[in-house]
């Protein structure tokens, strides 16, 4: 990567696009991928009417593409009482445990801490018994600062320690950042080349279903997040740790990979010398799904960032991952698919 790993994804981390609300973040994309990509005349860009941002480096082989959703998990105001509280609903899946005490921020600058009702016991906690609380003193206030039906997002500091990355969203600005890393590396290929920063991710692989129809690719490797098997006492245990290699996916609860990508990948790791883990994850899912059943069917595959916390303010990662994922796809894509 020919940029600073911490000052980009402290730009995309601190940038306000959650599901549905996603134009700021592909500006930000937009203007980053301008400053980055020498060869940045050789691709077309534009966004549709999903909000998915789409790149295209034109070429005479198979078609590819690269995805990474840029949308991010959030709330959204359903109510506002009489002494100026808010309650809200959640866009995407968050956990109740992460949301005590937590601080968000609304597109406007609006600032708030969600708690909860004290009467009720900490263990029969529910959503239901949340509260969002930005200082106003009554309801008339609060409405001059906030409206029912306004999105919020975890608002947090990144930081930098070491080898680790830590902040809100590395799920998954990180995969954005990534693919930016691996088009400034991409400056030849014979595919006929997509890079999709898809929207509406968080809320049913939306946008990734409407890019891929409109490109039907003949390869694709989505890049996300996964879970860790390395903290205390796992209630899961999964043969992925942080720091030791982006993982290939094998399996999640959406997608069984095309053992072709696989085997792509697995290639462009032993001959660059970059270490990888296989991931299985037995919940959840990623982009990678619906790529793979769009129209007549796609060979898909996915690169995952071993993150811990996940959906959490304060989600942590390796930059040497995050590193070698970029020159891995960057080299899976410059060998190309069929050997």
């Amino acid at each position: 990567m020919n940029f600073d790993i911490f000052q980009a994804f402290r730009t995309l981390s601190m940038t306000f696009g959650p599901s549905g609300r996603e134009h700021g973040i592909a500006q930000a994309i937009t203007e980053m991928i301008a400053d980055t990509v020498v060869h940045v005349a050789d691709w077309h860009h534009r966004v549709d009417a999903m909000n998915n941002l789409i790149y295209h480096h034109p070429g005479k082989g198979k078609k590819v593409l690269l995805a990474a959703h840029m949308d991010s998990i959030g709330i959204v105001v359903t109510h506002i009482d009489d002494n100026g509280f808010a309650r809200f609903a959640q866009i995407g899946g968050l956990m109740l445990g992460d949301l005590i005490n937590c601080r968000v921020r609304f597109a406007n600058g609006t600032r708030g801490v969600i708690s909860f009702e004290e009467k009720t016991e900490y263990k029969n906690l529910g959503f239901d018994n949340l509260f969002l609380d930005i200082g106003a003193k009554d309801k008339a206030q609060a409405e001059t600062c906030v409206q029912v039906g306004d999105f919020a997002v975890f608002d947090g500091e990144p930081f930098v320690q070491g080898d680790i990355l830590c902040g809100p969203y590395l799920d998954n600005r990180i995969g954005c950042l990534i693919l930016i890393a691996a088009m400034a590396q991409i400056k030849e290929t014979d595919c006929d080349l997509y890079v999709a920063f898809t929207a509406q991710e968080e809320v049913g692989l939306r946008g990734a279903q409407t890019a891929a129809f409109a490109i039907q690719p003949d390869y694709a490797i989505a890049v996300d997040v996964t879970d860790t098997g390395d903290t205390p006492e796992r209630k899961y245990p999964m043969a992925v740790r942080l720091g030791e290699g982006p993982a290939i996916k094998v399996m999640d609860r959406s997608v069984i990979c095309d053992d072709s990508v696989k085997r792509a990948l697995y290639r462009a790791a032993k001959q660059a010398g970059i270490p990888v883990q296989r991931e299985i994850m037995e919940f959840g899912g990623t982009d990678t799904g619906v790529i793979q059943r769009t129209a007549g069917g796609v060979k898909a595959g996915a690169v995952s960032i071993p993150t811990r916390y996940i959906h959490s303010p304060n989600e942590m990662a390796s930059m040497t991952d995050i590193r070698n994922a970029a020159a891995l796809i960057a080299y899976a894509v410059r060998e190309g698919f069929e050997k």
